[in-house]
């Protein structure tokens, strides 16, 4: 038996996921925090979210299992740093699917 989402396209599905992952004003600050860094950070990110640690564990997991991030553990930390890579296909995925998107709908409002 398929799943609903199992009856779109794959790059849909994918970018569903994506924006999943981002859907949330935790993780996009996340983001925003390891982007200031040029290397990997552990710890600190706890520090600099008004979140309690768990929550910011579950959001760095969300973000790394959907690629944005990756991370390591070494005993008691865990270090993290962005997937550049990942976030510029992210960034063209969602660039071209809103680019579509906005060229092939009616020139004038309809409401």
């Amino acid at each position: 038996m398929l799943a609903k989402t199992d009856v779109f396209e794959s790059d849909l599905q994918e970018l569903a996921d994506l924006s999943k992952a981002l859907a949330h004003p935790a993780r996009l600050a996340i983001i925003q925090h390891l982007a200031q860094h040029e290397s990997c950070i552990c710890g600190e990110i706890v520090d600099a979210m008004p979140l309690a640690q768990a929550t910011v564990s579950r959001h760095l997991k969300t973000l790394k299992e959907a690629g944005l991030i990756k991370g390591e553990i070494d005993g008691p930390r865990s270090c993290y740093c962005l997937d550049t890579d990942a976030l510029a296909r992210a960034a063209s995925a969602m660039s071209g699917y809103l680019d579509e998107i906005a060229s092939s709908a009616p020139r004038e409002n309809c409401c």
